[in-house]
């Protein structure tokens, strides 16, 4: 198979394809360092929640080590639950055009050198999670069960991006975790406000397979709202907002961080007027639109914490 050909379909032109040791490259795929959106996705939380800590804490020594932290953990643990997840997936995987050249599917790696790179990337995200505070470790570990399961609920239940969010969102817990050691009412308040964010956008991304997920009977929240996707997504987006801004409240923040939120607020209104359900790369592009949202949510509160 030749590397074009070996390419994932909806990531081309990006540094894995181009500068990676051939060698690599399939794993590098299979962790999805060929297409980072949904790192900068999970690690969202993470920065909002730890600036969000430092600034009730009115201490920034720790944040950023934190901030460097949570990054290089992010991107490695996406990379293990991307390899778990194309492990259960593979034969699923095979039958939608978008996932089919996927390097399980696509032969490029087998079952146990994927288990084995899975491995390999727990234990650097273990060494990250072993540089915090016990609470923290203890807390970080919990994350996995959702992790574990995540992948099976498409099969069982149309509302599997919630499984996502509780994953995705976890670092909005986190950072309470570390910076206070304690997981309190703002930490809950934002972390279900990013739940929301993450039914929101990944209802959008679903949008790309909605057609194959229904011919091989794939469930999600793309197929449950269908023609009222735009309607639900100003109930989600709108519920992200106000939890967050609860947050926000809960923990005291000045004005910079209710600049980010609503900052934050206005991209999410932009990406429900852009949408279009039919347009595939509209809606991946829309999608990925999310990282730029998030870290101007992220860069208000941290300007936030810094005045506090």
């Amino acid at each position: 198979m030749s590397d074009v050909t070996a390419r994932v379909a909806d990531a081309t032109g990006n540094w894995v394809d181009t500068h990676a040791p051939p060698w690599s490259r399939p794993y590098l795929r299979l962790s999805r360092f060929d297409r980072p959106i949904g790192s900068w996705l999970l690690l969202m939380p993470c920065w909002w929640s730890a600036a969000l800590a430092a600034g009730v804490a009115h201490n920034l020594h720790q944040l950023p080590l934190v901030i460097v932290l949570f990054f290089i953990g992010a991107f490695v643990m996406r990379g293990a639950g991307c390899t778990w997840n194309d492990i259960t997936d593979r034969n699923l995987d095979a039958k939608v055009e978008r996932t089919r050249s996927r390097p399980i599917p696509a032969g490029q790696v087998s079952v146990t050198q994927a288990l084995i790179f899975l491995v390999a990337q727990a234990l650097i995200g273990l060494a990250v999670l072993l540089q915090f505070n016990r609470f923290a470790v203890a807390t970080g570990i919990a994350s996995l069960v959702i992790v574990a399961v995540y992948p099976f609920m498409k099969r069982i239940t149309w509302w599997p991006q919630v499984v996502l969010g509780l994953a995705f969102s976890w670092g909005a817990l986190m950072g309470f975790a570390v910076i206070l050691d304690r997981i309190d009412l703002t930490a809950l308040a934002l972390y279900a406000g990013s739940i929301s964010w993450v039914i929101g956008y990944d209802t959008i991304y679903a949008h790309q397979d909605a057609e194959d997920d229904a011919l091989i009977g794939i469930k999600s929240t793309a197929r449950l709202f269908g023609a009222a996707t735009h309607k639900a997504l100003v109930v989600f987006y709108s519920l992200a907002v106000v939890l967050i801004g609860t947050a926000l409240v809960l923990a005291g923040a000045w004005i910079a961080a209710w600049i980010g939120l609503a900052a934050f607020a206005t991209h999410l209104a932009i990406q429900i007027r852009r949408l279009d359900i039919s347009d595939p790369v509209l809606c991946l592009r829309v999608f990925k639109s999310n990282r730029d949202a998030g870290l101007i949510l992220f860069a208000g509160l941290l300007i936030d914490a810094a005045m506090r």
